[in-house]
């Protein structure tokens, strides 16, 4: 099975990062996130609801819409923070992406062989982190990448409407095959993060380059 995949590319502040990939992957795990199941039998059970919560950014002129999970919280802010941290190290370019995949377990015919993960879904969030001269460009560019991210969020509504393969309600003894019944309050299709940092680039600088594009891009 091939897993459908979607890119998103953005030029951005290195403050940004976090949020605007946390605003990006909360939006998609507020599609893919269910209630917690309650079986009554194998194959019976009820779901129950998910709250939801608005987010305002900080460094970016956005406000979002994600699951009101505590613990979901942590783990997406945990791992895109170590993504940002990295990609705005003195080792990196200040390019970068990571990606939110979603998987379901296969079991293996054999018993001492752990399950087949296989994706089906996969967002990736590929970065360019620029340096602004001054306050003008930075409240620019703060708004350009509000607009930007906007247009993604709706994009990723758009998407999640779509009749696309979602793997089938499982029975209760196969539900750690579909779902990560590890969250208290929600019981997100199973995911997981991958990321890589681009290394020092040579010649013409990167950076440079991007600055001059977003200067154009402002009508500076």
């Amino acid at each position: 099975m091939n897993a459908r995949s979607q890119v998103f590319e953005l030029t951005l502040e290195g403050r940004q990062a976090d949020e605007a990939v946390t605003s990006l992957f909360h939006t998609v795990l507020f599609h893919r996130c269910l209630g917690k199941f309650l079986y009554t039998n194998e194959s019976s059970y009820s779901v129950s609801t998910v709250g939801f919560t608005d987010v305002d950014c900080d460094f970016i002129d956005l406000t979002y819409v994600c699951c009101s999970s505590n613990s979901l919280a942590r783990t997406v802010k945990q791992e895109v923070s170590n993504f940002s941290e990295q990609l705005r190290s003195n080792e990196s370019s200040g390019m970068g992406q990571i990606s939110l995949e979603f998987f379901q377990k296969k079991p293996s015919r054999y018993l001492f062989l752990q399950p087949e993960c296989i994706p089906w879904e996969v967002w990736t969030v590929r970065l360019q982190l620029i340096t602004l001269d001054n306050e003008l460009e930075r409240q620019e560019c703060r708004e350009k990448v509000g607009n930007h991210l906007t247009e993604k969020i709706v994009y990723i509504t758009e998407v999640m409407n779509r009749q696309d393969y979602l793997p089938k309600m499982p029975s209760r003894s196969e539900v750690d095959l579909v779902f990560d019944t590890s969250f208290v309050d929600v019981q997100p299709y199973l995911f997981k993060f991958n990321y890589s940092i681009t290394g020092p680039s040579s010649g013409t600088s990167v950076g440079s380059t991007m600055r001059k594009f977003i200067k154009e891009s402002f009508n500076l």
